[in-house]
């Protein structure tokens, strides 16, 4: 019962940082229908400016803000620049377009940067323990689940409460109809953006911690992270890519203490086999949701 509660925490601590990272995805998703295979860049970038930071004397304290405000605005370049020239395009072209980020972001880091990993130290808490009882719980492990659950809480609220919030969800509905209603494109477009760089930057700050390093393809296994999640919960559902964020940690950490020593390194194709299940007996996830024509 003590392995399971302790398996069932460190879990929760990752799936935490994926459902950071779904959120994020969907977000944008939900606006213009259209799974971004380029937000992993938002980790690869801030990664690279935490190296830099640290090499000139920064602390955590003040990396930590970096980390976020660097993911913001990379994710509002990365909209200017790539996205907001394929606006209406097809969903082919998008998928490009975002796979076309994601590449000329790591060949640029590769050919002007270094194709060697660049350590970054941890901070000194990282690898302390709290003890309840039998159960030892990562100090890590309990600051990823207390601040993803404030972040999403005020994401609730910001969706909810907001006239921003209105704005997104009406677009995410129907783009036209809240077009005609007085919503500007534009500004719930790079709203979106700038929410989904934030989520990011939160789950950045935790995967660059829990990583100790980074390289020009670092922002692969997050954003496979972040769309497995999505896909897991459910495209369109915002409460599915928390869901399916949590499930796919949850469910990443179990297999991986349940599965024989010797297969152990098969966990990750297990996850893919358990996915694999899903889609066939629930193709549309977890919390599937009507789909709209993207406009």
């Amino acid at each position: 019962m003590t392995g399971l509660l302790q398996n069932l925490i460190d879990g929760l601590g990752r799936g935490s940082i994926y459902a950071l990272l779904a959120l994020g995805v969907a977000v944008v998703f939900g606006i213009m229908h259209m799974l971004n295979f380029a937000h992993g860049e938002l980790i690869t970038i801030p990664g690279y400016l935490t190296y830099w930071a640290f090499n000139n004397g920064w602390t955590w304290w003040t990396v930590i803000p970096l980390i976020i405000i660097s993911a913001v605005l990379s994710s509002l370049l990365i909209e200017r620049v790539a996205f907001s020239r394929v606006r209406g395009a097809t969903d082919f072209t998008m998928l490009l377009t975002s796979f076309g980020v994601h590449f000329i972001v790591s060949a640029g880091f590769l050919l002007y940067v270094s194709a060697s990993v660049k350590p970054i130290p941890r901070p000194g808490w990282f690898a302390n323990t709290v003890s309840v009882g039998s159960l030892n719980i990562e100090v890590f492990d309990l600051v990823v689940i207390g601040v993803t659950a404030v972040v999403l809480a005020g994401t609730t609220w910001l969706l909810q409460r907001t006239m921003f919030g209105l704005s997104l969800r009406a677009a995410a509905s129907d783009f036209d109809t809240a077009r005609l209603m007085g919503v500007k494109s534009d500004s719930v477009i790079r709203g979106a953006f700038a929410l989904s760089g934030f989520l990011a930057g939160i789950a950045g700050v935790f995967w660059i911690m829990r990583e100790g390093q980074v390289t020009p393809t670092a922002g692969i296994n997050p954003m496979l992270q972040g769309v497995l999640a999505v896909l897991i919960g459910g495209l369109g559902s915002l409460r599915g890519a928390v869901l399916g964020g949590l499930v796919l940690g949850l469910a990443e950490v179990l297999l991986r203490s349940w599965l024989p020593l010797g297969i152990q390194n098969l966990t990750t194709g297990f996850v893919f086999l358990m996915i694999a299940l899903l889609f066939i007996f629930r193709p549309g996830g977890l919390l599937s949701v009507p789909q709209v024509e993207r406009v």
